[in-house]
């Protein structure tokens, strides 16, 4: 008769509950950790199910094994549970700065807007002409101290020309990644951490696993350009952003910036 007797907020917390669950699946969908993820799962519903049938003995065993097991699972999704954060935190905030701006509570900075983007993508599509392969780190939030101290340190405002020197075949600056922060380049040679996702399809190189890796860490965007077909790709959040003209993509980025 219990299961009858639903309240709304009993409704609401299995809602909760299952769209909790859900997010979790799409962070961990593709990767080794699923299978852990359904595992997992699979015991909490055992567990349920021995307490409500009055299993005492069954539902003690495994209900210390969940206990227990919490302390492993953070070690074992560290990587998930650092994107999940990071993508509520940058969601939060970047609604509440669109909120306060609407109300005029605060106004548009140069950081805003700064970013030359149709001079990146300029590049970008420049050097796909020629199958250049080039990797840009467009930083949002989220600092990128930890990866800038590994390339060269620079300073230079962001235009076409010096895009593609710098990722010249020949240029002694060509390998690794740049990063740009308020339409100036900070690095480059950096080295980003690589993506170790299994649902990237095997005709990605190093590039894109690294581009994925830095945009799953953190809220940064990525460009890049394959040195085999001269693509562009878009990657956000860990995600290829899907795109069909350049006019699209510059909107795209301008979009996620402010």
């Amino acid at each position: 008769m219990d299961l009858i007797n639903l309240r709304i907020l009993d409704v609401l917390d299995i809602v909760l509950v299952a769209f909790l669950l859900y997010y979790i699946y799409k962070l961990v969908k593709g990767t080794a950790a699923i299978n852990i993820f359904i595992g997992i799962v699979i015991i909490y519903l055992v567990w349920k199910l021995t307490q409500f049938l009055a299993m005492e003995m069954l539902s003690s065993v495994l209900g210390e094994f969940i206990g227990v097991g919490m302390f492993a699972l953070i070690v074992v999704f560290q990587q998930e549970i650092r994107k999940f954060l990071l993508m509520i935190g940058s969601t939060n905030f970047g609604r509440r700065r669109k909120f306060l701006r609407q109300l005029k509570f605060i106004r548009d900075t140069p950081e805003d807007s700064l970013t030359n983007i149709k001079a990146i993508i300029e590049a970008c599509n420049s050097m796909g002409k020629t199958n250049t392969g080039a990797l840009i780190v467009i930083k949002r939030n989220t600092s990128l101290d930890f990866v800038k101290t590994s390339g060269d340190e620079m300073n230079i405002q962001v235009n076409t020309p010096i895009l593609e020197s710098v990722f010249y075949k020949n240029s002694p600056l060509h390998d690794g990644a740049m990063i740009i922060e308020d339409n100036h380049i900070v690095a480059t040679r950096v080295i980003l951490p690589v993506s170790n996702s299994d649902s990237m399809p095997l005709r990605f190189g190093l590039r894109h696993r690294a581009a994925v890796g830095i945009t799953e860490k953190t809220d940064a965007l990525a460009l890049v350009v394959s040195e085999e077909t001269g693509k562009l790709s878009y990657i956000k959040n860990g995600e290829f952003v899907i795109y069909k003209t350049q006019e699209e993509i510059i909107e795209k980025i301008k979009r996620d910036l402010t």
